[in-house]
């Protein structure tokens, strides 16, 4: 389905799938906000989802503590959407139920501020990520809250996914918002990303974006390019890879680190 500000991207899905199998990447679903998105909109589309997408070798399952292997889908905005509608679909009682079905998943909820925690268990969700790159924009992205929101999710069996990202300009798109710009550092902010995200042992870090120029939060190759009046960023003095070098890094970093914490 397209969102107000695009082409709808169905005939992508099996072109990205295959190309993502041929590198041994997997491919979740990340769900916008969409017109009247609810309990039942959202039971046939995950449905959908999974039944056309599900037997793909690329199709990403997560393997939950109890060996079941479960296909992920992130809800982005997910708090405009009020709790009783979810657990409609999240919760085993719910009226549209997805527990316990072929169809059931794990679904993480955006937290944007901190209140939203409470709304996220309310809703059944089963984990929460915190999605912007802007350290201190919102509760969520601020790294001094990753270790208090990853103790509340230990303590209600959910997963806490801290989103890390390279920096952030949007000016080109929101000339207003120059007070959220991150400066990249020379891939210190970004390093520094990581290395919060790591001190609080989460399941899985995610990555805000491979690909979001308009943002400045892209971390694949980058050489200097003007289009009009956007100056797009580069990364001179460094190799245009360095940021898929330090993703790198610090995945692998991450996986010994984390071999530690399973002993």
């Amino acid at each position: 389905m397209a969102d107000e500000n695009g082409e709808p991207t169905d005939d992508l899905v099996p072109v990205i799938l295959d190309f993502a199998h041929k590198y041994s990447l997997k491919v979740t679903f990340h769900i916008e906000p969409y017109k009247d998105r609810d309990d039942r909109s959202m039971y046939n589309n995950v449905k959908y989802i999974i039944d056309k997408y599900g037997g793909h070798p690329a199709f990403y399952r997560f393997k939950t503590s109890t060996g079941r292997l479960l296909p992920m889908f992130y809800v982005y905005d997910s708090y405009v959407t009020i709790p009783e509608i979810w657990s409609n679909l999240l919760t085993v009682s719910g009226s549209q139920t997805i527990r316990n079905t072929p169809y059931d998943a794990l679904f993480i909820a955006l937290l944007v501020e901190e209140r939203h925690k409470h709304d996220i268990q309310r809703s059944g969700f089963d984990g929460m990520y915190t999605y912007f790159a802007t350290n201190g924009f919102s509760y969520g992205s601020s790294h001094h809250n990753w270790a208090s929101l990853k103790a509340f999710c230990d303590s209600n069996n959910l997963m806490f996914i801290p989103s890390v990202g390279p920096g952030y300009i949007d000016t080109s798109i929101r000339p207003w918002n120059n007070h959220n710009t991150r400066n990249r550092v020379n891939g210190k902010y970004y390093e520094t990303a990581f290395n919060a995200a790591l001190l609080v042992r989460p399941e899985i870090i995610s990555i805000t974006s491979f690909n979001e120029w308009h943002e400045g939060t892209q971390i694949e190759k980058a050489v200097p390019k003007r289009t009009g009046q956007i100056v797009y960023l580069d990364y001179k003095p460094h190799k245009s890879n360095v940021y898929l070098e330090l993703t790198q890094k610090w995945s692998e970093k991450y996986r010994k680190e984390k071999e530690q914490w399973l002993m």
